[in-house]
């Protein structure tokens, strides 16, 4: 049983991966780094994902990280806020530059310069590479998600109700 950092079981991700343990332990070894070494503040890390998971429709993700998330400083409010609103004046500029980042690798796989040139005054080059490569990887576990069906755990609230 994997215990997630909010003290929850997190069973249905783990049986999932069970079924291709060598698939399991390749990919723990760079999701390893990126989670827990990488040169990424881990608020900015679970704004992304949250960012990915909404964007994905991956509500497994979101369950996760809605809980993890509280645990980086990110408040109730801003997670809702994440599936709610485009990036805006509402956020801090830097967090709203996160959000655009994710939205434009997400839906052109290609940082605008604009949004770049914002990175760029927060982030060394080595936080950059950690975040575009975060932000691929973690893609691949929406998909993995939503495509194998993972279920909720038990215990965990999916998406927020919200009105677009």
């Amino acid at each position: 049983m994997i215990v997630g950092p909010t003290g929850t079981r997190i069973q249905n991700l783990r049986k999932t991966w069970l079924q291709h343990p060598t698939l399991m332990k390749r990919w723990q070894e760079f999701a390893r780094y990126l989670y827990f070494e990488s040169t990424l503040p881990p608020r900015d890390r679970e704004i992304a994902i949250l960012r990915l998971s909404w964007l994905c429709q991956a509500e497994y993700a979101w369950s996760r990280h809605a809980l993890i998330g509280k645990h980086t400083g990110l408040t109730e409010h801003e997670i809702h806020r994440i599936a709610q609103e485009s990036p805006s004046d509402t956020w801090s500029a830097f967090d709203a530059t996160l959000l655009r980042a994710v939205d434009e690798l997400h839906g052109d796989a290609f940082i605008s310069d604009t949004a770049w040139n914002a990175l760029v005054k927060h982030y060394s080059t080595q936080q950059l590479m950690d975040f575009i490569l975060f932000v691929g990887e973690y893609t691949m576990i929406c998909m993995m998600v939503n495509s194998l069906g993972v279920q909720l755990d038990d215990g965990v609230s999916g998406f927020p109700d919200v009105k677009h």
